[in-house]
């Protein structure tokens, strides 16, 4: 038979009957007579009765593997029940299909690689991504060694499935191509490393055998390096060949980009956390035998700050006043946050003339108007001072709410003080009243995120200064924090989801003549009205 290619003949029952030269070639056994089991392929056995049971030609070729070639048979049905089997040289195309998936499921890892670490910002769990990824489908093991933190180098440790931790003092120049990689420098080849010379802490604990193999690669990042891995194989297994070692720099450069920026967004989170800090409402308790309490609430709930504020500065001493300062600076979100920082800084500086509220008002508008913002704010004052039995006020507003006291009876009155904007024109004006509360008895600061918030059955209408005096006025006779919960509450449920503006609340109560009621000798008195 002249064909181009290896052909076998073979009867119903599986032996061969003729063959041409090229398939003597390809199957050294004696073919003529054999059994085709017995000299060819099992899948090409198998597949020859397939096609005898069937009784039609094959429509699909068969494939499969005999010595170092890929071969394709297409089967042919002749007249006396014989099939013809015409086998064609695959070893190419299958070679290719191989290197296709391998590259498709490269790509297809990386992508997904890519997906996990950029997902978390946290830099701890996107190290413990990296080296688990790297430790079980690029090594053995796995270890990143971070920037150093001072002298010592954070360690993560790929190995068995879990990541260690540790931060180690050592020297890079230990492990060949290790303080390159961690400057940001190409990696050597894996060929130059030694892997007897690696020092101990490079080799996970419980690491069995020797290393055979090992690749050190930078992990680049946007302006500087976000470390170096160092991916490990057991001796016995194939060592890193130059295609491994590019596809180790592809992940590492993946892994890079991710780290980098997790551990940005770190260092933002730690500055934005520290500068909030001191752009958040205090936390306000009893001061001088007077009870403060507060209330905040943003118009995102998404942000933390906005424009309005409250503190509370206690006297220099027993007989001093306190201060204490609600506030509205126009806008809303960071921006008004900044200057609501700005005033409360200026307000700590301006504490010595805290006695005179007219000139501390006056220094602050000066400020304002000579600053780069071009918003204003309103703000009320209250100087307050405990004498025996009575809590004294001096209650001076800025172009804010006037604030509203609430009698032990429940009458709310509102306090006559009133007074321009602050940081608009360069003289402002403002009145300051006294006031003087009895135990139990309540002063209310508040902003107009209050009265102003729209709710109700259509979310048109405002809560409005009635609401709030017949809500305060149900507050009679509890203390201060109970007075900001309800009013807070109350002003919540009638938002309900819709938009608002920033709202701050502070109650300032003088609290009930008490006497001592119980004591053990052990444990604090208990203080009733």
């Amino acid at each position: 038979m002249r064909a181009p290619c290896p052909v076998l003949v073979a009867d119903a029952v599986g032996v061969v009957v003729e063959a041409n030269a090229r398939a003597a070639a390809l199957f050294p056994e004696p073919l003529r007579g054999a059994r085709l089991a017995d000299v060819a392929p099992s899948w090409l056995a198998e597949a020859h009765q397939r096609v005898v049971l069937t009784g039609e030609d094959s429509t699909e070729p068969v494939r499969g593997r005999h010595a170092q070639w890929s071969l394709e048979g297409h089967a042919t049905l002749g007249p006396d029940g014989t099939v013809v089997w015409w086998l064609a040289d695959d070893t190419e195309r299958a070679r290719t299909q191989a290197a296709l998936r391998s590259e498709q499921e490269r790509n297809a890892f990386l992508t997904e690689a890519s997906t996990q670490m950029l997902a978390s910002l946290n830099l701890d769990r996107c190290t413990e991504l990296a080296v688990t990824l790297a430790a079980e489908h690029l090594a053995d093991a796995a270890v990143l060694v971070a920037p150093a933190a001072g002298k010592r180098h954070p360690l993560a440790i790929g190995f068995d499935g879990s990541v260690s931790h540790r931060s180690l003092q050592m020297d890079p120049a230990t492990v060949p191509g290790l303080a390159e990689a961690l400057q940001g420098f190409p990696p050597v080849p894996s060929r130059w490393i030694d892997p007897a010379v690696l020092p101990d802490w490079a080799v996970p604990d419980g690491f069995t055998g020797p290393v055979g193999s090992v690749v050190v690669t930078p992990l680049p990042g946007p302006g500087f390096p976000a470390g170096a891995l160092i991916l490990l194989r057991r001796s016995g297994r194939d060592a890193f060949g130059p295609a491994e070692e590019t596809f180790a720099r592809v992940f590492a450069a993946r892994a890079g980009a991710a780290l980098s920026a997790a551990r940005l967004y770190q260092g933002q989170a730690d500055v934005t956390a520290t500068l909030m800090a001191d752009l958040l409402p205090p936390l306000l308790r009893q001061a001088q035998g007077v009870e403060f309490a507060g209330g905040y609430r943003t118009a995102k709930d998404t942000e933390r700050v906005g424009g309005d504020f409250y503190d509370v500065h206690p006297g220099a001493g027993p007989g001093d006043e306190i201060l204490a300062v609600l506030g509205d600076v126009c806008g809303k979100g960071l921006d008004a946050a900044v200057l609501t920082g700005k005033i409360r800084n200026t307000l700590q500086a301006l504490l010595p003339m805290a006695d005179d509220h007219q000139k501390l008002l006056a220094l602050l508008n000066g400020a304002l108007i000579n600053s780069r913002h071009t918003r204003f704010a309103t703000l009320v004052l209250a100087s307050v001072l405990r004498q025996g039995s009575l809590t004294r006020l001096r209650l001076t507003s800025a172009g804010h709410p006037a604030p509203l006291i609430l009698r032990r009876d429940g009458t709310v009155r509102e306090a006559a003080t009133s007074g321009t904007l602050i940081g608009v024109l360069p003289d402002i004006r403002s009145t300051t009243v006294e006031a003087s509360l009895a135990p139990g008895e309540t002063c209310l600061l508040f902003t107009d995120g209050v009265t102003e918030a729209k709710g109700g059955p259509l979310g048109e209408v405002m809560f409005g200064e009635e609401r709030l005096r017949a809500a305060l006025g149900e507050c009679a006779g509890l203390p201060a924090e109970a007075v900001v919960e309800r009013v807070q509450m109350l002003v919540s449920e009638w938002i309900d989801d819709n938009r608002h503006d920033d709202i701050a609340v502070m109650a300032i109560t003088a609290p009930h003549t008490t006497h001592l009621a119980a004591v053990d000798g052990h444990t604090p008195g208990r203080y009733t009205a």
